[in-house]
Formats: C-alpha cells, structure tokens, sequence
C-alpha cells in the first residue's frame, strides 16, 4: 500500500501546476483563481517532508517551482494582501525557510520578511493574541495556532532576535480562554469581545468542538515543540502538547483509532469518522513521540490512527487512489453568514469530499512520520 501512497501523491503533483492543483478542491469548485492560501501550504509543506524522508527530488523540484512562480524578486508575493491580515495567508510562508536554505534565492528571505510584516501588524485581542482576520474582529481560531505560529517562530529563530516569548504567551493564553478542563478539549472559536452571534456572552467561546481546528492546533503544537529552542518556555510548550494530546486521545474511535467530526459526539446521528482531522492528530501523537516528549504509545496510536483512515477512506479504484471523508471547509460566521454558527447541526452539514489538501497534505504528513518509524520497512 505504501507503494501507491507514493504514487498517488507523485499523481498528483503531475496534475498540478501553479496555477490549477489537482487538490484544492475548494478553489475548483468555488472557480477561484490561482492565488496564495494555505490549502496550498499545507501540500507544499507536506511535499517538502516527502522529499526530505524519501530523498527523491521529484518533490522538492515542484515545490521549489511552485513557490517560485508567487514569489518575486523583490519579495512580493503574487496575489497576496496584507491589507486582509488574514492569518491563513502566513501559513505558506514556512515553506520560504527551507527553499531559502537549500536554493540560496534572496527572494524567498524577502518573501519571509514580506509576510512578516503582517506579523507586526497583525490587530489583536486584548490579551494579546492575533485576531484571526480582519473580518473577524477580536476573534481567535485554533486554525490560526498553525496558520501563523510556526512561521513566526521560525522567522525569530531564522532571521529574528530569538525572543519567542510572545508566541508562548499566545499559546498560554489559547490554553487559558479555550481549553476546556473536564472534556480536555479546546474549543474552535473564542471571541474577546464578547459580540459574535455565535459566542457565548460570558464565556466568548463557540458551542463545540470541531476536529480540524483541534487538529490544527495539535499540529502547530508539535511542529513548535521541534522548532524551539530548549529551555523553560519550551518545557511549558510541552506540557500544554501533552495534555492536549491525553485529551484528544480519550475520543478515538475503538476499531478504527479515527477522531469525530465533533469529537466529544461519537456516533450522534449525522456525526462521521473525519479524515483530516484523524491524520493531523495522528501526526502530532507519532511526531510527538518520535521526539520524545510523548510516550512510545501515542506512536502507536498515531499508526492505529493513520491505518484506520487508510482502511476506511482510501481507495483504489481503475488504477488510481482516492482519499475520502474530508470535511471541505468550516469556519464561524461572518455576520452575513450565520449558518456558521458552530453547531453541531452546521459541523455536520459541511460537504465532505475527496481529494482536497485540507486533508491530503495532513494525510501525507502523517505518512512521512509512519516512514519514520523502525518497523516500517519503508
């Protein structure tokens, strides 16, 4: 199976370029032009650590290509507008690091330096934390741990001064206003100001869980946990990984080691096994342990997770693989958009599709820490 994994991730660069991908299926469908965003960040990323554990430059050449064609000379970035300070748009920024390093382009520490920019100026909360977008005043998103704070840590340790002091805070603070103590859940949405219809008054928190924003938080979680440097801020960092790890871990699915789409509800009607969540916990449990700050088991786990998805949502069908039971997007509001009022009944009524980077690159990821352990034989 591991074989046809690589082949239908090297399909699927086939099928892209620049300026169509074959994986972000929101953009397809939506018919929205080639533009920045972090669907495409996230399979880049995830291209990136197949080139580095498989050692074939297949991958590495399309990504270094399709990073190339956005980013200009002078550090602009095609398509990109700070104006939004739309955390989702710093995410494919952490490629720039390691396509610095290995090409040597000027352009790509510009580009970092573009975006951050954007760090600098970001609106945030009253407590410190980056507002999510500029459309979404006050407001914090677990999605936004990852979009932002990997690449902001990564240009301090990089380019910066090496204070990551801010970044903990904003994870302290994440931990603070959105964990909750008896379910061990962090909440998707929390709003300071108190004011977004689908917040609750004294709280500012949304009504549920949702996987994916966990998912994203886990994985910014254990992406920091290697990136910083050692000493009492990444001590404190660790401890807030584990604990939202033994959380998260208290929901699996029994036969299939999968997460919920809401995952404190499994098996409500309408609930399903979510495949980009499952793949995200799954790599921050087998990169956890791998890196010693969890214990050996959560590799396990982890495995347990990533073949349960492979069993349950990956197909092969006339000579090609499909990924399925990808919940296509969700989010909480606008104003304008109250369906996205962080229901259960919204959580479940998201399409869900095949294919789509949300949950391909978390997969791929996933698959890259599995290539890692001793006994793959990969």
């Amino acid at each position: 199976m591991y074989e046809k994994i690589d082949a239908y991730v090297l399909s699927l660069i086939e099928q892209s370029s620049p300026e169509h991908t074959a994986w972000n299926i929101e953009s397809i469908r939506f018919g929205r032009p080639a533009h920045w965003n972090y669907i495409d960040g996230c399979m880049i990323t995830a291209l990136l650590a197949m080139s580095d554990i498989t050692g074939d430059q297949r991958y590495f050449d399309f990504a270094e290509s399709f990073i190339d064609w956005f980013v200009q000379e002078d550090g602009s970035i095609r398509t990109y507008d700070r104006s939004k300070y739309n955390l989702d748009d710093i995410n494919e920024g952490r490629v720039l690091f390691p396509l610095y390093e290995k090409t040597g382009k000027e352009k790509y520490k510009k580009a970092a330096e573009t975006l951050y920019q954007q760090i600098r100026e970001q609106p945030r909360t009253f407590e410190g934390n980056f507002w999510h977008k500029a459309i979404y005043p006050n407001q914090v998103w677990l999605d936004g741990l990852y979009m932002a704070q990997p690449f902001y840590a990564l240009y301090v340790k990089n380019f910066g001064d090496g204070d990551y002091s801010d970044i903990l805070s904003q994870i302290e603070n994440v931990r603070s206003h959105m964990f909750d103590a008896q379910k061990k859940l962090c909440y998707h949405g929390y709003d300071a100001s108190r004011k977004a219809f689908w917040a609750d008054p004294v709280t500012g928190l949304s009504k549920n869980f949702w996987l994916r924003s966990i998912g994203w938080f886990s994985v910014a979680m254990a992406d920091l946990c290697e990136i910083l440097p050692a000493g009492e801020g990444k001590t404190r960092l660790q401890e807030i990984f584990k604990e939202l790890m033994e959380g998260a871990a208290a929901y699996a699915d029994e036969e299939t080691g999968m997460y919920w789409q809401v995952p404190d509800q499994g098996g409500r009607e309408g609930n399903y096994l979510e495949t980009s969540g499952s793949s995200m916990l799954a790599y921050a449990m087998l990169k956890g342990a791998r890196l010693g700050i969890l214990d050996k088991e959560y590799a396990a786990k982890g495995e347990k997770t990533f073949r349960g998805i492979v069993e349950k949502y990956l197909s092969f069908t006339d000579g090609t693989l499909n990924l399925g039971g990808i919940c296509l997007v969700a989010g909480l509001g606008p104003e304008d958009n109250r369906r996205r009022d962080g229901s259960y009944e919204y959580y479940i009524s998201e399409p869900v599709v095949e294919n789509d980077a949300k949950g391909v690159a978390p997969f791929v990821l996933c698959y890259t820490e599995i290539k890692r352990l001793p006994q793959s034989g990969s």
